[in-house]
């Protein structure tokens, strides 16, 4: 398991700065919902975290080790793997062949593709398919396969319920948490206020590229979270 923390973390798409001196702890072995209004930074925190975006070496650190300079292939490696939002999958290639692509032979563990077709039977039906054929619930559940692939110690999931059903994001929610009860560390970015809470140990509230609020799930009130969300003194 992985502690990850950010120490002043900052990140601009060129001349516009999106994140503004973000520290924070992500705790090994626990679900921690980020929340926000759109355009609040939490997509290009998870981008940071990946490697996606370049940031000084020790504005992240991976168990005390700087990792804010390392490339996105490097950080997999380290044992942290996203479903990004929009998914993402390589529309050329069966669903099968995009499972396969998140396999890291220099991680070993229990993943593979035989668990990730018992975790969701409907991609064994379907793995010869091309994958952008699939439902939008199928796709995303492409997503997080090819994530498990490389055995991640912490898995972070970019708006996973965006524009699905809710019987399909019950499903998936229901896959996060058995992926926490067996001892993932996981990071959950999402719109659904309520729903990010009901399976998460500590929250953070972006707003403007700035933690407006942070801290157990079982200490901060809705109250609390709504002013830090919309920016309420």
């Amino acid at each position: 398991m992985k502690r990850i923390e950010t120490h002043g973390l900052t990140a601009s798409y060129g001349d516009f700065q999106a994140l503004f001196g973000i520290d924070l702890v992500l705790e090994p072995g626990e679900t921690t919902a980020i929340i926000g209004a759109n355009g609040a930074g939490k997509s290009t925190f998870m981008k940071a975290l990946t490697g996606l975006m370049q940031t000084e070496a020790g504005m992240i650190t991976v168990d005390g080790q700087p990792a804010g300079a390392r490339a996105a292939h490097q950080i997999i490696d380290t044992g942290i793997a996203m479903a990004p939002e929009g998914r993402r999958l390589f529309g050329s290639l069966s669903v099968e062949e995009n499972l396969l692509i998140g396999q890291r032979q220099s991680r070993s563990g229990p993943w593979t593709l035989d668990r990730i077709y018992k975790t969701f039977p409907i991609l064994e039906e379907r793995r010869k398919l091309p994958a952008m054929s699939l439902s939008g619930g199928q796709q995303q559940m492409v997503s997080i396969g090819r994530a498990l692939m490389s055995n991640p110690d912490v898995l972070l999931c970019d708006e996973i319920s965006l524009g699905l059903a809710p019987v399909i994001i019950e499903d998936l929610y229901k896959t996060i948490v058995t992926l926490g009860q067996e001892g993932m560390s996981i990071v959950i970015v999402e719109q659904d206020i309520a729903r990010a809470l009901s399976v998460a140990h500590q929250v953070y509230c972006f707003q403007e590229g700035r933690v407006s609020l942070g801290g157990s799930v079982d200490t901060i009130s809705r109250e609390q979270i709504t002013q830090a969300y919309f920016g309420i003194d």
